[in-house]
């Protein structure tokens, strides 16, 4: 009788490595463990939809017959406390073990803890599960003022989300702008804009220097100049950390996550890691990298499943995000850091635009901002190899398309050439 497929984490990525091993024709046992008490859902809602309605209810990644009739064995509130390598096996806290053939970790990430006085104070909370969710939800409904530490992705979409439900939110960032090394400075600038003009207060270049409350509930954040920052909520959004204590306890290779080969094997073969966990050369920079998005996780489940059944591919996947903040919808596809130049298509005042990010004539990427379009063209360009010079990209989406038209129309010549 085979052990199976173990998968540890039942995020995005554990998920669809559970499907796509059925999809893959894989038939031995596969079994799904997650520390939730919770059919797996979708994450990126989270910090919009779900938190400024009362009535709002998780989305499943997939619905609970799915499990069934796949003949996984999804298992709910199981948390692993040690991986015998030797054995192959788990141990589970609270005594049991689970034997594998193949052990998939999609542990993820978590919020980097505030190392704050006050920060173990009531209200002062964090997001990265459904029941965060819950409680940034019921917080929310008695806090009229809101303090978010940290002008990132998932700071600032929750910013906005507040901000349109009547909250008074102020969002305090420790370096001189928003989105640290996410999007472009020319990006990160429009974005500061519209939210401050919503009423978003956005305090730059400024740390805390701690959180002060009453009767065990914040009520201010102190700044390290002393300004006084009233909130019945403060929201950490500073960064998440990778989950690797399973891994780094048992002697595999650790590099800022779960180091993998380009077929997503650490470095006992017989384990593999995925998603936010999970670091690798990637393919595109040559540069070594771990990702925190939904596409990674889906895209590195998918090969690792292909993986365990025999394939030899490696990752190829073009790296793609996206953001929902206030009525600015951001899409990026590529990798943009050592970029030295770009072209800007589209109107910063209408909210539409698009920055074309080169280094030398090599295309790196895309930043869009209510674009849908570019993103999607770029992510076909980026995944042809196709680089288009600066005076094609400015000739707009169709000559784009055209030249990327005769960009395949031409492959022939250039393979056999």
């Amino acid at each position: 009788m085979k052990n199976g497929v173990v998968i540890v984490g039942a995020g995005h990525a554990g998920v669809q490595a559970a499907a796509s091993l059925r999809e893959d024709g894989y038939d031995g046992p596969v079994i799904l463990v997650g520390d939730e008490n919770e059919l797996p859902y979708h994450k990126p809602p989270l910090s919009k939809t779900f938190i400024k309605d009362a009535t709002a209810k998780p989305q499943p990644l997939r619905g609970e017959a799915f499990y069934t009739g796949s003949a996984i064995d999804y298992r709910p509130g199981i948390r692993i406390e040690r991986i015998d390598t030797g054995r192959g096996s788990l141990d589970i806290a609270g005594g049991g073990a689970l034997a594998f053939d193949h052990l998939i970790l999609a542990t993820g990430s978590r919020p980097r803890a505030l190392p704050l006085p006050g920060a173990e104070l009531f209200g002062v909370v964090s997001l990265r599960s459904l029941a965060d969710a819950r409680l940034i939800r019921d917080l929310s409904a008695h806090s009229e003022d809101v303090v978010i530490l940290g002008g990132g992705f998932i700071g600032l979409e929750i910013a906005a989300t507040l901000r349109a439900a009547g909250r008074t939110v102020t969002v305090v960032e420790a370096v001189d702008r928003l989105l640290g090394r996410a999007v472009a400075p020319v990006v990160a600038s429009h974005v500061r804009q519209r939210l401050e003009a919503t009423g978003v207060r956005i305090l730059t270049g400024t740390s805390i220097a701690r959180l002060e409350g009453e009767d065990g509930h914040v009520t201010a954040a102190i700044t390290t100049s002393g300004e006084r920052l009233p909130a019945r909520m403060v929201v950490v959004g500073i960064g998440a950390v990778p989950n690797v204590e399973l891994a780094q306890e048992a002697g595999l290779t650790i590099a800022n996550g779960i180091r993998v080969d380009h077929q997503m094997r650490s470095s006992v073969p017989d384990i593999l890691a995925i998603g936010d966990a999970a670091s690798y050369r990637h393919w595109f920079t040559g540069g070594d990298v771990r990702l925190e998005s939904v596409q990674n996780a889906t895209d590195q489940a998918r090969l690792a499943a292909r993986t365990i059944s025999g394939h030899a591919d490696a990752y190829s996947a073009v790296p793609w995000f996206w953001s929902d903040i206030g009525d600015m919808k951001l899409q990026m596809v590529g990798l943009t850091s050592g970029g030295d130049s770009h072209v800007v298509l589209g109107d910063l005042p209408d909210n539409k635009f698009s920055i074309y990010h080169y280094a030398g004539d090599r295309l790196l990427g895309i930043e869009s901002v209510n674009r849908p379009g570019d993103h999607m063209l770029g992510r076909k360009m980026l995944g042809a190899g196709f680089s288009p010079t600066p005076q094609t990209v400015a000739t707009g989406p169709e000559g784009l398309k055209a030249a990327l038209a005769q960009f395949h129309q031409d492959e022939p010549a250039r393979v056999t050439g």
